[in-house]
């Protein structure tokens, strides 16, 4: 397997990155970088508990390969939202109404929640909806 060198943006931060390029972005986070957030709940991608941003984006980390990541990526992870205010506001949020309870798959739905803001500060249940529905709870089902 070939081995990638990128230089991407981890939640704000530049890093060098050197991989296999079939390595998974999930392993590479967790495993390399130590930010444990993102979850592993299928590896197949249908749970949305290992969910990140790249650009800007939310993606699943369980499929995506580091050789599909470009020079100049940039990733924002659940730690790196925790750092911003909209993103410690948010976590709030869903501590006060009750929306979490084991908190597996919290990271992802916040992740997911993350990326809405910027599109619409105030978005209304009809626009939370969508990008939620990605995001799987084993607790409420």
């Amino acid at each position: 397997m070939s081995t990638i060198t990128r230089t991407w943006k981890v939640n704000g931060k530049p890093i060098k990155v050197r991989a296999p390029a079939g390595r998974r972005l999930l392993d590479y986070l967790r495993d390399d970088l130590g930010l444990i957030g993102a979850k592993e709940g299928c590896g197949e991608g249908e749970c949305g508990a290992c969910t990140v941003l790249i650009d800007n984006e939310p993606m699943v980390s369980c499929i995506v390969p580091v050789g599909q990541l470009a020079d100049g990526t940039e990733i924002l992870t659940i730690e790196g939202v925790e750092k911003k205010r909209a993103g410690r506001l948010l976590q709030q949020a869903y501590l006060e109404c009750g929306a979490v309870q084991c908190g597996f798959c919290i990271p992802g739905m916040i992740i997911s929640s993350y990326a809405l803001l910027p599109k619409n500060p105030k978005p209304p249940t009809q626009a939370i909806r969508p990008p939620l529905s990605g995001n799987l709870c084993r607790c409420t089902g």
